[in-house]
């Protein structure tokens, strides 16, 4: 009989098409398939030719681009020598998740179903296309989908004799086992995931600690925006980087809520722990040492102030010993209970220690066992560099507006990345921030003579003023910017840097404050203002045009 296994590869960039891949092997182990889930990029692609099955889950981000976590796996996939009949061994479903708001909805999952169509692949469906917009989300394309999916894959793999499906009211094992350690175990030298300077540029697996410089605030005390200018030290890290380059940023759980968390589910936060596979081959999770603590699990690695899906409810209800708490439980994760979840949750932007706090009985139920399937870890954050190396060596600077806004609920929400940075203070000792660079996807040109016009509203200024940096230093002149926030007197970041370059002449500022008169003044009316010479430096001077909000 032919091997049943399974490979579910995900594309993801917010967590959406990852969670929805973990469904999937959870619905795979349930029909008692072997099956590996794993981001594209984790995968080696050569070795798509021997595998038979395979369900790729893949969202679409930005303008029609890949995930980043499949950007390698695309550009292998589309390379021109690949045989035509590379995959035809393959069984193959693909599932998208899009947003039909945008104009290129669910092309990521298009492409690569046409690609595997011409590399020999033999499609099992019509590719799926969930959309955001929808009123029940994604699942209302995902939930019957999957149903005709398991369909097909049984009649290729039907189940061995003597087995049935198992009831979706038998809870799978967890992903791994937490084995504490004896309360007496002498501690590592340090709780601290060791961030030293690795030997290649710092990456997600091996992030820079890097020493906060200064966190200034640069809006008014009265204005009711936070934004802060930060400088970091990267003396030492090996990051390079040049304007339009992104950083991404670790963030962590303030210590509050890993207190209000560690209590609700009765947690010792000094007990100290090693994660063992439950099934042989599944790896460890990066960036989590071993042994590790509970606190430093809650603090750097559970993602506790995300908005829960639906995935959260359905294993909540499997712990759940109190009847009315389950009932509702089970009304989140059904697929007619959608609505009234994506009010409770989606709407209001509650987040999992929220929705624990109002399932008292269940939470202090969890096993710690299931803590990893039940809450995803926390995503790094991506900023634009404000600063370029050639004005500021061994130093790099970001732009962040402190998240901070209300919905029905009483307490405001907070960004947990911005807040983390706004709370950290230099002048306390020596307080550090893991991160890493990326490409950024504004390139600007290398033709010392051609011009740029830079329009950058807020924050949105933020790589221009790399951008400005970088060339004020290598001496290029026609720099244009348009610059629009709200007060002349409370949000006008950088105003005397700018202001000092206009003297020099090597910058042309045009500034949009729109509350500071009767009638709103934005960028567009003041880029109308000046048609004549934005024409001028776009037709004879072949100027270039940048646009960051």
């Amino acid at each position: 009989m032919a091997e049943r296994r399974l490979l579910v590869l995900f594309g993801s960039q917010t967590g959406t098409a990852q969670d929805t891949a973990e469904r999937i092997g959870r619905e795979a182990k349930r029909r008692h398939l072997q099956c590996r889930v794993e981001a594209l990029d984790s995968c080696d692609v050569a070795n798509l030719i021997h595998e038979p099955l395979v369900v790729f889950v893949c969202a679409t981000t930005g303008q029609g681009d890949p995930p980043d976590n499949m950007k390698m796996f695309w550009r292998f996939l589309f390379r021109k020598n690949l045989p035509a009949s590379s995959l035809c061994q393959l069984d193959y479903a693909v599932l998208g998740l899009g947003d039909s708001s945008y104009p290129k909805f669910n092309f990521v999952a298009k492409k690569l179903h046409k690609r595997l169509l011409q590399l020999g692949g033999n499609p099992l469906l019509p590719v799926a296309l969930g959309d955001d917009q929808h009123d029940l989300g994604p699942d209302a394309v995902v939930d019957p989908w999957l149903v005709a999916l398991w369909d097909k894959i049984l009649a290729l793999y039907p189940l061995p004799p003597g087995l049935e499906i198992i009831s979706p009211d038998v809870r799978l094992p967890p992903k791994y086992t937490l084995h504490y350690l004896p309360e007496d175990t002498p501690p590592p030298d340090s709780d601290l995931l060791q961030l030293t300077a690795p030997r290649a540029a710092p990456c997600e697996l091996h992030p820079f600690a890097a020493p906060v410089v200064s966190n200034q605030r640069v809006t008014a005390q009265s204005h009711f925006q936070d934004v802060r200018l930060m400088e970091f030290d990267i003396a030492g890290s090996g990051i390079t980087f040049s304007a339009g380059d992104v950083v991404m940023v670790q963030p962590q759980n303030c210590p509050e809520d890993v207190q209000q968390f560690c209590q609700l589910l009765r947690l010792e936060p000094h007990r100290r722990f090693v994660l063992e596979p439950t099934e042989p081959g599944t790896p460890l999770p990066p960036l989590l040492p071993q042994p590790c603590s509970i606190r430093y699990l809650v603090t750097h690695y559970l993602d506790i102030s995300c908005v829960p899906r639906r995935s959260f409810f359905e294993l909540l209800a499997s712990f759940s010993t109190n009847e009315l708490e389950r009932e509702k439980l089970q009304e989140f994760s059904s697929a007619q209970g959608q609505e009234e979840l994506y009010s409770y949750c989606s709407r209001p932007r509650r987040t999992m220690l929220e929705a624990m706090w109002d399932f008292p009985h269940t939470t202090c139920a969890i096993p710690a066992d299931y803590l990893l399937d039940l809450i995803p870890r926390i995503r790094p954050r991506a900023f634009s560099i404000a600063s370029s190396m050639l004005a500021h060596p061994q130093r790099m600077q970001i732009l962040v507006a402190v998240v901070r806004y209300k919905t029905w609920l009483s307490k405001p929400r907070r960004g947990l990345c911005s807040t983390w940075l706004a709370s950290l203070n230099p002048e306390q000792g020596d307080v550090r921030v893991p991160l890493w660079v990326k490409k950024g996807g504004m390139k600007f040109p290398a033709d010392p003579g051609t011009p740029v016009i830079m329009i950058g509203p807020g924050t949105g200024v933020a790589p221009f003023r790399a951008a400005i940096q970088e060339r004020v230093a290598l001496g290029r002149r026609g720099n244009c910017l348009f610059f629009g926030c709200r007060h002349k007197s409370k949000d006008f970041y950088c105003q005397t840097e700018w202001e000092e370059l206009v003297t020099k002449g090597l910058l042309t500022l045009f500034t949009a404050f729109s509350r500071d008169q009767e009638e709103k003044v934005y960028v567009q009316h003041r880029i109308r203002e000046n048609g004549r010479l934005v024409w001028e430096l776009l037709s004879s001077g072949n100027a270039h045009v940048y646009l960051a909000g």
